[in-house]
């Protein structure tokens, strides 16, 4: 037994703190090691934003994480993380607002629209101040006023500097149809006016000449397997997508095509009947036989012929 009680450790004198430490108190410690690959390094500014929600400071590390060309859209977020697309969509909405994120709209030479997002690891809206460390001023331009810190632009596309008087791209050729077995002229101009009356039943789907020629050969097609021009118009504007057509010719080579019937079944020829001449007498010798008009029998005809006179008629 020890000769007296140990008194309390106060102060500095904590038996589990390690010598040349603070004091022990409460709240957050850290245990960091140094990282050497796979780190990002990202802002306070960002990390303890008093302005943004939690899910935005989260994104918006993710983000610059990232590597150039990830995907970013919010469809693909939504897939990688539990949150739904109506929150990720509000959270880069709230970095976009603050100058953390930027999407821009550009144009492929195909025609299509995409959006090009850029993270910024500096907020780019002007005068914006960063919690821990604000943002140094941009030192004043000789021939214009001071310049607000910006995220840099990315370089722009071939497509964006394009000379907006310089023509459009052709359009893709429309897809190929069946062809008939016989093209026939009056074939042809029952397909071209089936194609004509179209807009007749919706002014959407009015066809170019060059359109109509195209199309008018599948029409054939079908018009040659049996099919009644009512029940190929039937087939052509029944079922329309809801959101309308932008290229009907197009819908229709491809409806032409893909719902194609098959052929007829095949149906021997069948041979006419014989005609059967009523029964006349013969002239010469009074016998019956069959002949379209009345005269002389095989017999009687040959007869004659051998003897180079008519014969007489019985009296």
């Amino acid at each position: 037994m020890p000769p007296h009680a140990h008194a309390r450790p106060t102060g500095d004198k904590h038996p589990n703190r390690r010598p040349g430490t603070a004091p022990y108190s409460g709240g957050l410690q850290h245990h960091n090691t140094r990282h050497t690959t796979r780190f990002t390094v990202i802002g306070n500014h960002l990390a303890q934003h008093r302005e943004l929600s939690l899910l935005a400071i989260g994104l918006g590390t993710h983000l610059q994480s990232l590597p150039k060309g990830a995907p970013a859209d919010i469809k693909s977020l939504a897939g990688r993380f539990p949150e739904g697309t109506t929150r990720i969509a509000a959270a880069l909405r709230e970095l976009e607002a603050h100058g953390y994120l930027r999407r821009d709209r550009h144009r492929t030479p195909s025609g299509r629209i995409v959006t090009r997002t850029t993270s910024c690891n500096q907020p780019a809206a002007p005068g914006r101040a960063v919690e821990d460390h604000p943002v140094p001023p941009v030192p004043p331009v000789p021939t214009a006023a001071p310049v607000a810190p910006q995220c840099p632009e990315p370089p722009a596309a071939p497509e964006s500097r394009r000379d907006s008087r310089e023509p459009r791209p052709p359009r893709r050729a429309l897809p190929n149809v069946p062809r008939p077995a016989c093209p026939a002229p009056a074939a042809l101009q029952d397909a071209v006016d089936l194609l004509s009356g179209l807009r007749r039943h919706d002014p959407h789907l009015l066809l170019s000449a060059a359109d109509t020629a195209h199309l008018a050969p599948g029409v054939v097609a079908w018009l040659e397997r049996e099919v009644s021009p009512a029940a190929v118009r039937h087939a052509l504007i029944t079922d329309l997508p809801a959101e309308g057509l932008r290229r009907p010719a197009a819908f229709f080579a491809q409806r032409l095509t893909a719902q194609l019937p098959p052929p007829p079944p095949f149906r021997a020829s069948v041979d006419p009947a014989p005609v059967r001449h009523p029964v006349r007498n013969c002239d010469g010798c009074d016998r019956g036989f069959r002949a379209a008009e009345p005269g002389l029998c095989r017999e009687c005809r040959a007869k004659a012929t051998t003897a180079g006179a008519s014969v007489v008629p019985w009296p």
